[in-house]
């Protein structure tokens, strides 16, 4: 359970998530002091462990900075639940291992300080202050796995990889140790991801 923190505003950009001014370093620790200190300066003294994030449309545009991911989770947010999300920073989230949660309802039914409850597998978001339920699409279960896994890099450490795209002529798949058979081809791992 966390508490919300409400920025019912639309495009908050990565440069505002952390300012580039802090892009000197990859330290989450480091990133997390300075999360949101231009939307917020007083952000950093009032999150808590396990607190949320919620915002209006398309959270994360700007720039495609991983580091804004990393200095949010650095802040040990739980998740950010936002009516839609940019793109770039969507993918950098499940790539990190960081879940966002996609709600067009959450940001009228989430009141400031309102402790927050989630199912992230039933997808269910439990306003436990304002006595109601919000559903949300969970994530996909491969999507899922990387963000258990503890993001892409890890999921592939794992041997998970087997089956997925590659890039460029001849590539090498990581994690099943196949080879691409020419440019963008998929390898010729299972093509599926198991539940081990």
């Amino acid at each position: 359970m966390g508490a919300a923190h409400i920025y019912n505003r639309d495009h908050i950009n990565t440069d505002e998530i952390i300012p580039a001014r802090y892009l000197n370093t990859d330290d989450e620790a480091e990133l997390a002091k300075h999360c949101l200190e231009d939307l917020d300066a007083d952000f950093v003294n009032k999150v808590q462990p396990g607190d949320i994030i919620v915002a209006g449309e398309d959270f994360g545009c700007g720039s495609s900075r991983e580091h804004a991911v990393w200095a949010i989770r650095g802040a040990k947010v739980q998740t950010v639940i936002a009516k839609s999300f940019a793109r770039i920073f969507y993918r950098n989230a499940i790539n990190g291992g960081f879940y966002l949660i996609e709600s067009p309802d959450a940001l009228d039914n989430i009141s400031d300080g309102d402790e927050l409850d989630i199912d992230y597998k039933a997808g269910l978001i439990k306003n436990k202050t304002a006595g109601i339920d919000i559903k949300f699409a969970p994530l996909p279960d491969f999507a899922l796995e990387i963000i258990n896994n503890g993001g892409l890099l890890e999921h592939i450490k794992r041997g998970r990889g087997s089956g997925a795209s590659c890039q460029g002529s001849g590539a090498s798949c990581q994690g099943s140790g196949t080879s691409c058979q020419g440019s963008g081809t998929r390898g010729q791992g299972s093509g599926k991801i198991d539940d081990n």
